[in-house]
């Protein structure tokens, strides 16, 4: 009697757990203990996603490298160019040849995910844009991100700037472990700029408990992304969620799994294995999560991080094969094909866990059109 209840306590929350996810659409998703970098859970961890403005965490990363070297100072003055000024939303509304502080413009893309201000940062550590994404290309590559491909310091839009959830988690893993001076700054609810305070978008950070930051992320192919980090009893946890199809819905995801994780439900139905260890994946395009911008038809709408300031953008839609995910109902998507290696899929089902703080964020919210 016992062992049957003992084996009855494993398997009914995997399986309360797998009848939940059955609700809601394809995503990815993976948890890292920040301890030891053992990886806890994920779900399609391995899949090519459109890293949409989770892009803006290797942008600081390539500039914490840059402070730590001495490369550049935190009060260094930037200069916003014609391009950094023409940026879409998200932004500070930078005028051509505004100046503001790297400090400044690291808040910037924490609090507001600023598009200008990424570029300014761009700018001043690489030349250009394009030079400094091929340099935190190059700098993905070398600390282990092996799935991942920028073409721009901001996230917006491009059919080969593509990224995993594995590869995103190690990102944030890098930037926790090799920058603590500046981890920090991921935990600020507010950036004054103007001599206006200008409130954080990140609703995780700002309402789930021991949270401490990261970044958002969102356009129309990458649906609804999430880098969050948080702490409770001596614990710190690091979570990636990428496609929820509603901004409400990736903060739900993001507590499920961190309530999971603080209450050690994954040890359960997971051997722990090290975010370093490399990892095969299948070699899949990204797929496009929402059908916006006309319908997805000719156009994408990207906001680059949250649903408030949806901009139109002159990329066409991408042509894919059709994705079929386990469990799933999902619709056939088309993609063009790109050139990359991806890596054999490794998907873990996790178990669920009953959360206080679930309705915190329960609003229902749709992208706008710009």
């Amino acid at each position: 009697m016992k062992t049957a209840k003992s084996i009855l306590f494993i398997i009914l929350p995997v399986w309360l757990f797998l009848v939940s996810e059955m609700s809601y659409a394809r995503h990815a998703a993976i948890m890292i203990d920040a301890s030891n970098g053992s990886v806890l859970n994920e779900v399609e961890a391995t899949q090519a996603w459109y890293p949409a403005s989770l892009t803006k965490l290797m942008t600081l990363y390539m500039t914490f490298d840059a402070l730590s070297t001495g490369q550049i100072q935190l009060q260094d003055s930037l200069s916003a160019s014609r391009h950094a000024a023409l940026q879409p939303n998200s932004k500070l509304g930078l005028r051509v040849g505004e100046n503001l502080t790297v400090e400044e413009a690291i808040l910037a893309l924490i609090t507001r995910s600023a598009n200008d201000a990424a570029v300014a940062l761009a700018e001043h550590i690489g030349g250009t844009e394009e030079s400094f994404a091929v340099k935190m290309t190059a700098k993905a590559h070398a600390i282990g991100m092996s799935d991942t491909h920028f073409m721009n310091a901001t996230g917006l839009p491009h059919p080969w700037q593509v990224s995993t959830a594995r590869d995103l988690g190690l990102l944030a893993w890098k930037t926790l472990n090799n920058f603590p001076d500046y981890y920090p700054y991921f935990s600020a609810h507010s950036f004054n700029f103007r001599g206006s305070e200008l409130r954080a978008i990140n609703k995780f950070t700002a309402n789930y408990p021991g949270a401490e930051g990261m970044k958002t992320g969102f356009t129309c192919g990458s649906g609804y992304n999430l880098i969050s980090t948080a702490s409770q009893n001596g614990k710190r946890l690091i979570g990636v969620i990428l496609g929820g199809m509603t901004s409400a819905q990736r903060y739900q995801l993001m507590m499920d799994m961190m309530d999971a994780g603080f209450a050690g439900q994954y040890q359960l139905v997971n051997a722990a294995k090290h975010i370093e260890t490399a990892t095969i994946s299948e070699g899949s395009a990204p797929p496009y999560q929402l059908g916006c911008g006309n319908g997805g038809a000719t156009t994408t709408v990207a906001n680059n991080d949250d649903d408030s300031h949806a901009v139109k953008t002159v990329y066409k839609p991408i042509k894919t094969k059709s994705i079929k995910s386990k469990s799933i109902k999902t619709k056939s998507v088309k993609s063009k094909s790109i050139k990359a290696n991806y890596y054999r899929k490794n998907t873990v089902i996790i178990s669920k866990s009953k959360s206080a703080s679930k309705s915190k964020l329960a609003s229902k919210d749709k992208p706008r059109r710009g």
